[in-house]
Formats: structure tokens, C-alpha cells, sequence
């Protein structure tokens, strides 16, 4: 069994002891080290850990009195037990035996603090693994001895390779149930180098362990006296983190929010992700372009001379420029690009597959705005990287796709710039986090295509018509009455004069929409382009209707935000799925009943119903004649149809 027997481990426990204050101003000086241990199910990841922190001497106090009273307690002596007990503290972030999140551990030695993230090698929760390796300066990948490279031990290579660790640490563990063999060592490095050098990892650092015996983990283990590279330790305790890189590049803030407790001081407070400021430096402000001068920079310690990458401070500037949460301070001379239509890498961390065309939040740094993104070019084989055809992402695949912003974001590619160039989706519904991302560049068209102004615009042409325009939005199950209703709505209308154009679904998929069918994926697509199309109708002055199942609340929502304010008004047609099956006007129904008809809403695909619906038509106890007259009548009683209004009195 492996024994610590570095003197310099247990130096600052000595220190400890004899001047805490010493000690505290030795600690605070020491360099800070955040890895991750990676790689496939139960390849010892937790187990190498443990031993870490046991070899380390610096666990807890509390944690080495907990051991001894155990030990003590059950009669057992020794290191076996310890270390045991250790390794089962470990496992509170465990249920059933699996990780299930990033469980953080911090030590310290001599020489080096660490924080170190235990991420779980499932593959269903390869997104918790992206999340400790997005703030990490060194993964460590482990591979059991006995299985050699596997499927997750590639995909968590490529994913750290894909976030920009440098730092690569090949564990090869259990090599005590391997019996110390040599050539399985050699053999699981070699078909590792194969798989290192086609994702573009130009370097990386093999160690032959045992997380459980303790092999090469702070000492030179006996039991591989082929092996003469540095233990495990003394890697970690080594290896050069490049601090200075990010100061060396031009300066770059996003703004976190603004100060101003009086009307004497206004201030924009941040993190510096790159380069470094000083008073009397000319500064950008962007989106905007607007420049400035930097006045001060303020801290709670009082004004510095120069603040680098890493610093949170607060600036004051020579003008009073527009500036808010979400803007990006840079150097003048120098600024990063803005742009609102990118192509990026995208991971999908989702149970929920990715849906193109569906807008999600994009949030960059402080920026948080609307994306869409589009069908992806391709997916990536993580075994064989391979591009595969694709359509949509999964839970865990990685694939690259083009999308837009609905307005210009700062940026720089993520090679040049993890702040600026690292994005995270956000589900509008659930809030939930569905993809981490990496910009690569802008797209040549978001430069290129530019807004044209028109003389003619959508307010002359409601006036033209003597109407406010407007989008009656119908939604509800097939045989429903959508059609039905918004038909009837739209004759009563046209009997009050009013200029209208009725979209049905069935209508708009024998032209416009024809390509799609009806995935999920699809049913997007089919309403972004309704959205979109009945929004230059209503710019045109009309009064849009709009029949469509419309199954999601996303894409509702989706649409109403390209309306102004007011202009869109959804009309729930709520008829219960018994009652629609039994009505089964063009037997669609039945068909996907027998399992002819593949995703059909109520059936196999779901449906989602509005939650606050301007109106609510119940088609069990009212006529489809009766229903158009309710709608007319909301319509009219809350003056949405009346003259349009712009200063102008009409007759």
C-alpha cells in the first residue's frame, strides 16, 4: 500500500500552528488551480478525489476529528479506514450510487490552492460536466485500465477541447487491477493519441494511478518502475496557468449594471474580461459606438492607477454618454465586433430536443437577448468526428448551426474571448438552461442586409383604411372549428368594411409551407413564417386572421412579440379532445388512431393551451355563428376596430 511521505505537504500545518497570521498572508498569496476530473461511469473519478484530499493532510478539522472518532469508534486503526470514510463523504452528492451534479472540493498544499469539480460520467448528465469544465484551467480524464478509451472518455476530451483547456491530464486508473501492466498502458495511450491528435489536442500529460491504492498520486509509486513522469500531484502543483494573456488583449468590460447614489457621481460597474484600463484612456461604449474618456476608477479600497482582466471595478467617465446593463465597454482604438446573426457550436444539454425557429434567450456576458436558431449544418460524431445530417440536436450532442439575434450583440469569437464569445440558451417557458454555445464568427449577411426606409409605412397605410390593424390569432385542437369561426368572423368584417385576409392552415401548407411536414421541428417553422407573414400584412393595414393549431405556447408568444403593443389577440377555440375525435371532419383522426398518422396533436403530439387568452370561445355550448358574433362584439366593445387615430380626425 502507498504511503505520503512528502515533507512539504504538511509544512503549512506547522505554520498553522505556530503564526496564523504567517500562515494567512502565505495562503492568500498562493496560486489558485480549478480542474475537473472527467471520463466514463465509475472510472474513479470521486475515489481519486478522496485520495487528493487524504494525501493532501488538508482536510477540514472537522472532517479529520469525524475520521478518528470513527475509527476510533469501530476499532479500526490505520489509513484504510480514513480514507474509506472519506470517500463515502464524498458521496452525498450521490444518489443510487451515481453522481448526478458537480460536486466542488477545495484543498491546498505548500505551493497551491485548488478547486476541483467532480463531474458525473453519465452520459445523460454530459451538461454538468460543460458546466464545471466552463471555469476550469485543467481536466483531469480518467480511463478505467481494465475498459480503455470509451465513448464518454472521448466526449468529455472534445468537450474540454471545445471550451479551451489547454491543460489535459490523461488518468489511466485501477492500474493495480491491471496488475501494473506496462503494455496496457502503452496500448490505452497510443489508441488515445490516435483519438487526441484528429480533435486538435496537441498536448496532454499520461499518468498510470490507482485513485484506491494511491499510486503516483503525491508520490512515485514502486509498483511502475517504468513509469519516470511526475505524479499526479505534483502535476497539479506545476503546472503554468498563462494569467497574463487575457491582460495582454485589448480591454473589454460588459456592464453589469450602473451606480448612482447621487446626481455627482455616475458610475458603470463590471468585471474586466480582458486587457487592462487606466485614467485618461479613451474608452467605446457598444453597441452604441459612442466614445469617452475614463475619469477614475473606483473600488471599495479606494481609486487604482490601472485595473486588469479579473478586476471588478467601477468606472467614471469624462462625458455623460448612454450606457446601461448589457453595453460593453472596450478600448477606442480597438473595439470587439457587433453583429446579430452568427454561426456557432452548439451542446445541446436538453431532455427536449432543439427546436429551429423557436426563439430562446441568448445570454452573452451581461447581454441577454431573443435567438432563433436555425436547422443545424451538422452534428458531430464524437467517436469518429464524423459531421452527420441533422435537423434537430438531442440531449447531449454537439453540432453546428447558424442563428439570429433580434438585435446586435458584442462579440468575439470564443477562441479569442470565453466571455465574449461563450453564450448560454434559456428556455422562455421554463427558464430552464437547454445549451451552452461558442460563436465563431458573423455571418457575412449581418453586415451586408440593412433596414430600407420606406416613405410608405404601416401607419399610412391604416390610415388608407381607416383601421387599426390587428392579428386575430385562432388556436385549438384539429375539429375544433378554428376555420370554421375565423370564416364566419372574417364575412362579418368584411360586412363592416373592413379590409382582412384570413391564413388557414390547410391553405398556407399547399404553397408557402409545403416542404414542412409535422414534427415538432416542423410545427415551428410553420409558425415563424405565419408570424412572420402576418406581420408585413399587418404592416400593409390589415386586419389579420390566422387558423392554426399553433401546439405550442412558445411560438404563440413568439409571435405576439413581433406585434406591437395590443395588435395581437389570441382566441382559444376550446373544444375537448372527445368532442373533436368525435367530429372527425377529414378523418384525421382515425388515421392516427391506426397509427397511419404520425405526430398528430392530441394524439402522439402535444398540445398546450393558452393560459390568458384575450378570448375563450367553448364550441360545446356555443355555435360556430354565435362564436364569430362574440368575437365581433369583444372586438368592437374594446374599440379595436375603430378609425385609426394619429392626429388625424376622420369622418
Amino acid at each position: 500500500m502507498h504511503t505520503p511521505s512528502s515533507p512539504s505537504v504538511y509544512k503549512a500545518h506547522d505554520l498553522v500552528g505556530e503564526d496564523i497570521d504567517a500562515y494567512l498572508i502565505q495562503h492568500q498569496h498562493k496560486s489558485l488551480l480549478r480542474f475537473i476530473t472527467c471520463g466514463s461511469v465509475d472510472d474513479g473519478k470521486s475515489t481519486l478525489i478522496g485520495r487528493l484530499l487524504y494525501d493532501s493532510k488538508m482536510i477540514f478539522e472537522d472532517q479529520l476529528a469525524a475520521l478518528e472518532a470513527d475509527s476510533k469508534r469501530i476499532g479500526t486503526q490505520g489509513q484504510n479506514i480514513d480514507f474509506a470514510l472519506l470517500v463515502d463523504g464524498l458521496a452525498a452528492e450521490r444518489e443510487q450510487g451515481i453522481t448526478i451534479d458537480v460536486a466542488y472540493r477545495f484543498f491546498a498544499t505548500e505551493r497551491r490552492k485548488f478547486i476541483v469539480a467532480d463531474t458525473p460520467g453519465h452520459e445523460q448528465y454530459t451538461r454538468n460536466m460543460v458546466t464545471g469544465a466552463s471555469t476550469a484551467d485543467l481536466a483531469v480524464i480518467l480511463i478505467d485500465a481494465r475498459k480503455g478509451v470509451l465513448t464518454q472518455t472521448r466526449r468529455h476530451s472534445y468537450l474540454a477541447h471545445l471550451i479551451g483547456i489547454e491543460n489535459l491530464v490523461l488518468a489511466v486508473n485501477k492500474m493495480d487491477l491491471v496488475g501494473y501492466d506496462q503494455a496496457k498502458y502503452e496500448e490505452i495511450l497510443v489508441a488515445y493519441q490516435d483519438f487526441a491528435h484528429n480533435i486538435g489536442i496537441k498536448h496532454f500529460v499520461p499518468i498510470p494511478i490507482s485513485g484506491l491504492a494511491g499510486d503516483n498520486i503525491t508520490t512515485a509509486s514502486v509498483n511502475t518502475p517504468w513509469y519516470s513522469g511526475p505524479t499526479l500531484m505534483q502535476h497539479l502543483e506545476t503546472v503554468e496557468i498563462d494569467i497574463s494573456a487575457a491582460q495582454l488583449r485589448p480591454f473589454r468590460m460588459p456592464v453589469q449594471w450602473v451606480n448612482r447614489p447621487n446626481l455627482d457621481f455616475r458610475g458603470f460597474c463590471g468585471l474586466i474580461s480582458d486587457g487592462q484600463i487606466r485614467p485618461g484612456d479613451a474608452i467605446r461604449v457598444l453597441p452604441s459606438g459612442r466614445t469617452s474618456t475614463v475619469a477614475r476608477i473606483v473600488t471599495l479600497d479606494g481609486d487604482l492607477d490601472v485595473a486588469v482582466a479579473g478586476q471588478s471595478i467601477t468606472l467614471t467617465l469624462t462625458d455623460e454618454v448612454d450606457c446601461s446593463r448589457g453595453d460593453v465597454l472596450s478600448i477606442a482604438g480597438d473595439p470587439p465586433e457587433v453583429a446579430d446573426q452568427f454561426e456557432a457550436t452548439l451542446v445541446w444539454m436538453a431532455d427536449e430536443e432543439l427546436l429551429p425557429g423557436r426563439p430562446y434567450w441568448l445570454k452573452l456576458a451581461t447581454q441577454l437577448v431573443s435567438a432563433t436558431i436555425h436547422s443545424p449544418k451538422y452534428q458531430i460524431n464524437v467517436n469518429t468526428m464524423e459531421h452527420l445530417a441533422a435537423k434537430t440536436l438531442g440531449l447531449n450532442a454537439i453540432g453546428i448551426a447558424s442563428l439570429t439575434t433580434d438585435k446586435p450583440v458584442v462579440f468575439q469569437p470564443y477562441e479569442q474571448s470565453h466571455d465574449l464569445g461563450g453564450f448560454i440558451l434559456i428556455d422562455k417557458i421554463s427558464n430552464a438552461t437547454v445549451a451552452a454555445g461558442m460563436l465563431h464568427f458573423a455571418l457575412r449577411r449581418s453586415s451586408n442586409v440593412h433596414w430600407q426606409a420606406l416613405d410608405i409605412d404601416r401607419d399610412a397605410h391604416a390610415r388608407l383604411k381607416h383601421q387599426q390593424p390587428r392579428l386575430l390569432w385562432f388556436t385549438g385542437l384539429s375539429g375544433s372549428g378554428k376555420s370554421s369561426i375565423a370564416n364566419l368572423v372574417q364575412r362579418k368584417l368584411y360586412a363592416l368594411g373592413k379590409h382582412s385576409f384570413l391564413l388557414d392552415g390547410d391553405n398556407i401548407r399547399h404553397g408557402l409551407n409545403k416542404d414542412l411536414g409535422f414534427t415538432d421541428a416542423d410545427r415551428v417553422e410553420n409558425i415563424r413564417r405565419i408570424g412572420e407573414v402576418a406581420k408585413l400584412m399587418t404592416d400593409a393595414g390589415l386586419i389579420v386572421l390566422t387558423a392554426f393549431i399553433s401546439p405550442f405556447r412558445a411560438e404563440r408568444r413568439m409571435v405576439r412579440g413581433l406585434m406591437q403593443a395590443g395588435e395581437f389577440i389570441e382566441i382559444y377555440v376550446e373544444t375537448p379532445l372527445e368532442v373533436a375525435e368525435q367530429r372527425d371532419v377529414k378523418g384525421l383522426y382515425k388515421k392516427a388512431r391506426a397509427g397511419v398518422l404520425k405526430n398528430f396533436t392530441g394524439i402522439d403530439s402535444p398540445y398546450e393551451p393558452p393560459e390568458a387568452p384575450e378570448i375563450r370561445v367553448n364550441t360545446v355550448a356555443t355555435s360556430a355563428e354565435q362564436a364569430a358574433e362574440e368575437i365581433v362584439t369583444y372586438v368592437l366593445r374594446h374599440s379595436l376596430l375603430a378609425p385609426y387615430v394619429d392626429g388625424d380626425n376622420w369622418p
